[in-house]
């Protein structure tokens, strides 16, 4: 659904308005986050002709160069970073930072976006610019994915305890949990670069690189998490395929079992089912019942010897 929402300080409070035309009504300097959220093409012109702003297509917004998801000018920031939904989809986000005023572009609804507004209205005066609100933001959205990732290792846990069952739909299991902790490692590393460049930054507040660099601190935990988490599907991927050979070589070995049983009454039967002419055993009264006894007992005699060796 698209909406914009206004946060304003108006007598000691924070307020918030979804109509652009509070702009011209409200000094510029007493807004702090102006957040779009799939807005039209108009509203974003209108927007970037009052703040003095570019707003980047969907396609900037989306691009992987570092040049293009960091820009840094004399008085303005701009960071691209990818936020992921509840269904592991990265949604591409664009912050702009200027004026002490932060503007956010996305397309659809976030989770971490609503966690930070309950934050701003809870405790405004911890919120005195929009450096500050970005700052919450990232952290909101750190936080979000360390409960991914704590969702995504209970979920590897019980995965562990069904991996006795040979059963191919675990191995999808596997992979689509692979899949899902690359998608967080990736948007974790992702949000790295924005912090990392914004420490560097000569226009972000000195008063908040502090917060940044715990933010750095928790961001590399996390990454060492999903490293563990990379190592505990790898073994239970090799894990499983052990138990798949396991159950394959169970099956190969009663066949050569089998194979090997029938091998000696196979060549008596067909020892006695040539047709020479001279074969004194033809004439032989009891040379059926003989024959039936010698492979019963030649059978006999290989599952005794396979017991002992403790082949069986």
């Amino acid at each position: 659904m698209a909406e914009i929402k206004l946060f304003y300080q108006d007598e000691g409070r924070i307020k918030i308005s979804r109509n652009i035309a509070i702009l011209k009504k409200m000094p510029i300097t007493s807004f702090l986050w102006i957040d779009l959220n799939d807005v039209t093409d108009e509203i974003e012109e209108e927007l970037e002709d009052f703040l003095k702003i570019y707003i980047q297509e969907e396609e900037e917004i989306e691009e992987i160069e570092i040049s293009s998801r960091y820009i840094e000018t004399a008085d303005t920031l701009v960071a691209n970073s990818n936020f992921l939904l509840e269904d592991y989809d990265k949604e591409p986000v664009s912050f702009i930072l200027k004026n002490n005023i932060l503007v956010t572009v996305r397309s659809c609804e976030l989770r971490s976006f609503n966690e930070t507004v309950k934050r701003i209205f809870a405790n405004p005066i911890s919120y005195p610019t929009g450096f500050h609100v970005f700052v919450a933001l990232l952290e909101t959205r750190v936080e979000r994915d360390a409960d991914l990732i704590e969702d995504l290792t209970g979920e590897i846990t019980e995965l562990s305890k069904t991996i006795s069952d040979v059963d191919e739909n675990i191995l999808l299991e596997i992979k689509n949990k692979l899949d899902k902790t690359m998608s967080i490692r990736e948007n974790i590393i992702d949000k790295q670069r924005v912090v990392s460049n914004m420490l560097k930054s000569e226009i972000f507040p000195n008063e908040l690189k502090p917060k940044l660099s715990i933010i750095v601190k928790d961001i590399n935990s996390l990454i060492e998490h999903t490293k563990f988490g990379f190592e505990r599907l790898d073994y239970l991927q090799d894990t499983f395929l052990g138990l798949v050979n396991i159950e394959q070589n169970k099956i190969i070995k009663i066949f050569t079992v089998v194979s090997v049983i029938f091998m000696p009454p196979t060549l008596i039967a067909s020892i006695y089912g040539m047709n020479f002419k001279h074969m004194p055993e033809l004439d032989w009264k009891l040379g059926y019942p003989m024959s039936i006894l010698l492979m019963v007992g030649a059978c006999g005699f290989i599952l005794i010897y396979f017991r002992k060796k403790k082949w069986l």
